[in-house]
């Protein structure tokens, strides 16, 4: 059984966006994190992952606030 992680996802699609978002909620005071599986799995020596397909976390406290901003700033 695997822990249950303090992170959340709330976005997902290319990195300059998940680059924006994370910009725009630092602003806020909201630190994020990102996943990148096909990078990953270049950096290990193997294929993975699918492109432009990045992975935004936020703290589960951050979450409903994290949302309202992303909703606002992605059409």
């Amino acid at each position: 059984m695997f822990p249950e992680s303090e992170y959340e996802r709330v976005y997902t699609g290319s990195l300059i966006n998940v680059q924006f978002l994370q910009t725009t909620l630092q602003d806020d005071g909201i630190n994020s994190i990102t996943r990148d599986d096909m990078k990953s799995g270049m950096m290990a020596g193997f294929g993975g992952g699918v492109p432009n397909h990045v992975q935004l976390f936020v703290q589960k406290k951050d979450l409903e606030t994290a949302l309202s901003i992303i909703k606002k700033n992605v059409s």
